[in-house]
């Protein structure tokens, strides 16, 4: 027992001598250190967007610093990441996250979006963050860096959902987008502001986490932010979402931005399956017969996908745009035809 007691005295000055340690500051005033870039051009590790124009066909490429970016690295032993000409400060930061998002994954030349653009825009971004956790960056710096991350990942999330695992983890890719919500929401509440973007984020919190949970953080924010027109309509959409109340929920999801309808967007296949299983109950008659073009506007689908929306879930479409309802019929899909 004094043994434990002993460790547990111990464990508690190491932590608050930690707590007194400065966090190191960065000096590389580019987005790659040269040292990692001289390494990866040694090792013909440069992605093809770093490849310096007019060396592509060389023995080992070189690498352009203006266009280099610093690799995501697993913590190793042995190995210095916290060394001050390793680091970027926030503002080589944020100028890596612009060129990142802006040049590389907003470009309408560089192609395949999936395996090359985000993956390496993935990467990089994660390279991003580790630079941001050793150094403890906070406030107005650390919102400006992760707000446009936020929004990659979430366009991300829905541009990318019918992609093969092979080529893109939704797991991983919520994972990140989760911690780095997390941590900007954090930082709306622990800082002194203002925050302009705040309702925005808010928002799109909401949308892509629609819960008992997420509601309860809303309410918890001051009343000008709750009676945005942004939020106000998101907790709309996440009550719809608890009540089971699929026809409610699409309707709203009409006024929703682009941006928004990214994130709300994974929650649509339980929302329109819900949809149908409600008609299928309320409409199973043999003799019954619902204009298909009625259900594509309550779906929010052009009518040749609601019909096989349909199908796949069992019911019946025949050659006069019709859809037979039947709660015997209906059946649940295959995760693959979704």
């Amino acid at each position: 027992q004094n043994k434990a007691q002993a460790r547990e005295v111990e464990e508690d000055e190491k932590t608050q001598q930690q707590g007194k340690e400065t966090a190191p500051i960065g000096t590389c005033q580019s987005m790659c250190p040269a040292r990692e870039l001289r390494d990866r051009e040694a090792q013909s590790r440069l992605h093809r967007f770093e490849v310096l124009a007019g060396t592509e066909r060389a023995r080992l490429p070189r690498g352009d610093p203006s266009r280099a970016v610093k690799e995501y690295s697993r913590p190793a032993a042995g190995k210095d990441t916290t060394a001050p000409t390793n680091l970027r400060p926030p503002d080589v930061l944020l100028k890596t996250v612009h060129y990142l998002i802006d040049d590389i994954a907003a470009s309408l030349h560089l192609h395949p979006w999936t395996e090359q653009v985000y993956s390496f825009v993935f990467d990089r971004l994660r390279g991003v963050k580790q630079d941001m956790i050793i150094q403890r960056v906070s406030g107005p710096r650390c919102v400006a860096i992760l707000e446009p991350v936020v929004r990659f990942l979430i366009y991300a999330s829905y541009r990318l959902c019918g992609e093969p695992l092979r080529r893109y983890d939704p797991c991983i890719n919520e994972t990140h987008l989760q911690e780095n919500l997390s941590w900007l929401l954090d930082c709306y509440a622990t800082g002194t502001g203002p925050h302009p973007n705040q309702e925005e984020f808010q928002a799109l919190g909401l949308l892509y986490n629609l819960s008992a949970r997420a509601t309860q953080h809303i309410l918890e924010l001051p009343k000008r932010l709750r009676s945005s027109p942004a939020i106000t309509l998101a907790v709309s959409i996440n009550k719809a979402f608890l009540e089971r109340n699929p026809v409610c929920l699409l309707r709203l999801a009409q006024r929703l931005s682009f941006l928004q309808s990214c994130a709300l967007h994974r929650h649509l296949v339980a929302c329109r399956r819900d949809l149908l299983l409600i008609y299928s109950h309320g409409y199973s008659s043999r003799n019954c017969r619902f204009p298909l073009n009625t259900l594509a506007q309550l779906l929010s689908l052009d009518t040749s996908l609601t019909a096989q929306l349909c199908q796949a879930y069992g019911l019946t479409v025949i050659q006069d745009n019709e859809v037979v309802f039947s709660k015997a019929a209906f059946t649940e899909a295959e995760q693959e035809k979704l």
